[in-house]
């Protein structure tokens, strides 16, 4: 069993960790085509835009002369290929935006408030996402995510798995990584934080993506800790 004694701090992956971005994005938009009449198959856009969102992030990578560009920003850009892709008809801009701005609106996963609140009381708690400061900080307002502080790759301008997100995160906190523990449901994360010295925590989501889902069923890594939820988390570390 990993020694995670010394561990001060708990910093989260937040879509598909936290948060059930594919059943709250389905079910907000379904809810919102019956007043706005805008008709579309929102399951197949909320897949299709997912589908892109690590392509959208290696952009960034890949032309850095452009300057780092928020996630609210890749979202838009992706959402309006994919309307143009399914010939979605009739979306104004205040359409656009309120799409867009979906992805602030996100649903906990029944044990994710109950679970952080317990962690909160021993640990630091803090996301560590890919979403910039403004989505985290309005998602948490709506899910009731109770976060000490909301840490972002836009801080870092860079997007995780980069070295900068993760050792930007333990620097932030006055921490050297073994005292950080990286929690997520998908083990490529994991990985990367293993790699750089952070401690590890998994916990799977088997319907993140719905019929959809092709990995991290299961814990696929020597992680420190394997829980089924963010309770077992709490359990194992004594909160």
């Amino acid at each position: 069993m990993s020694d995670v004694s010394a561990v001060k701090a708990l910093v989260f992956d937040v879509f598909g960790t936290v948060v059930d971005w594919r059943t709250s994005l389905i079910n907000d938009f379904t809810k919102w085509s019956e007043t706005s009449g805008i008709k579309a198959d929102w399951t197949a856009l909320v897949d299709g835009w997912r589908a892109v969102y690590s392509a959208s992030m290696d952009e960034v990578r890949k032309h850095p002369e452009r300057g780092y560009q928020i996630l609210d920003t890749l979202h838009r850009q992706s959402l309006e290929k994919l309307v143009a892709q399914f010939s979605i008809k009739g979306l104004s801009e205040a359409d656009l935006h309120y799409l867009t701005m979906g992805w602030h609106r996100l649903h906990p996963w029944p044990d994710s408030v109950p679970g952080l609140t317990r962690l909160k009381k021993k640990y630091i708690i803090s996301p560590l996402s890919n979403g910039n400061v403004a989505l985290l900080t309005n998602m948490a307002k709506f899910a009731g995510l109770p976060w000490d502080l909301v840490m972002s790759a836009e801080l870092f301008e860079h997007y995780k798995p980069d070295p900068e997100t993760y050792l930007g995160a333990a620097k932030l906190l006055c921490l050297p990584p073994e005292q950080v523990m990286m929690v997520a449901a998908h083990n490529n994360d994991l990985k990367h934080a293993q790699k750089l010295g952070l401690k590890t925590a998994f916990v799977p989501r088997p319907t993140e993506y719905g019929p959809h889902q092709k990995y991290d069923f299961e814990a696929r890594g020597e992680w420190d800790i394997v829980a089924k939820d963010f309770g077992g988390i709490a359990d194992r570390l004594g909160c």
